[in-house]
């Protein structure tokens, strides 16, 4: 994988592109939510990349099923069905929230496809309900097209590295409330969630596991990075090594997150090799405390 591969993205030069795209894909991902059947883990929740984009994957509805999909090269949404009706509108700047709910519904609707959601944004840049939200409606071609390529490379070396284990795992999938490309390990081990935790954290952490993944930085770690973390987290994690010496841990919440900066992979001598090592050096400090079953884990 060579480093065009890696496009420079940094989080203040295309933040307001950034929040737009966020929001955007909450509407999309609330649709999934609401129609799709459920699945363990949330998993019936995230976004998927795609060659052009992202999309939600197929949704039964009561005509068939439909997909509704991101093209980022052609700067569009689509809306496919199972009978072959195909509607879609522009992604262009300046279409506000507001615009882009309302064309969606619209669209839809056209096609017979009634989702009812609950149209405001969950841990997202803004808490304006979507269908009045007209100050967010940024969207920067160029770094869209950043962003698209930028989410092809995590998606391949989350694969690859998932392609490691043999245990129970997630598809590497986004999830649109915190706009990170994900993959989480499980050890098969049920624990207690902890106490005061809600719905969302009692479903997605009712086993034993290691989370990988990539985001574009936010408030908190303004800049793009790699992540790790365990739950529960063992004592001492954060006394762990970590590969390459760029790879850091960092304080969250209470427990703690190993994290690799995309600049220091994206300026390495081989960036793909690089953020491989972080992940595997991540997954073994926490696999070994946890006292999870490594060698019957790993393919």
């Amino acid at each position: 994988m060579n480093k065009e591969a890696f496009p420079d993205i940094p989080l203040e030069a295309w933040r307001p592109t950034k929040n737009t795209l966020h929001l955007y894909c909450q509407i999309v991902g609330k649709i999934r939510l609401a129609m799709h059947p459920r699945m363990n883990h949330w998993w019936h929740v995230p976004l998927y990349v795609t060659p052009r984009g992202l999309s939600t994957r197929t949704i039964p509805y009561e005509g068939g099923n439909f997909e509704i999909a991101f093209d980022f090269h052609d700067h569009k949404l689509v809306i496919m069905t199972s009978s072959g009706k195909i509607e879609d509108f522009a992604l262009y700047d300046g279409l506000s929230v507001a615009d882009f709910y309302g064309s969606l519904f619209s669209n839809l609707s056209k096609l017979g496809i009634e989702p009812k959601i609950r149209p405001i944004p969950y841990e997202a840049p803004s808490t304006t309900p979507f269908p009045e939200d007209t100050e967010n409606k940024s969207y920067d071609k160029e770094y869209v097209e950043r962003f698209h390529q930028t989410l092809v490379t995590v998606d391949h070396i989350l694969n690859e590295f998932r392609g490691r284990f043999c245990g129970k795992s997630t598809p590497v999938h986004m999830f649109w409330h915190s706009f990170d490309l994900a993959l989480t390990r499980f050890s098969g081990k049920r624990v207690t969630p902890r106490d005061g935790a809600g719905t969302v954290e009692r479903e997605a952490y009712s086993h034993e596991v290691i989370s990988f993944g990539f985001w574009f930085g936010d408030d908190k770690v303004p800049a793009p990075a790699f992540y790790s973390y365990t739950a529960p987290e063992p004592a001492g994690l954060a006394d762990e090594p970590l590969s390459p010496s760029s790879g850091k841990w960092a304080e969250s919440n209470g427990a703690h997150m190993a994290l690799l900066m995309y600049e220091d992979a994206r300026n390495s001598d081989d960036p793909q090799a690089a953020v491989i090592e972080f992940l595997e050096s991540a997954y073994h400090a926490g696999a070994k405390l946890a006292e999870w079953n490594v060698a019957d884990l790993h393919t």
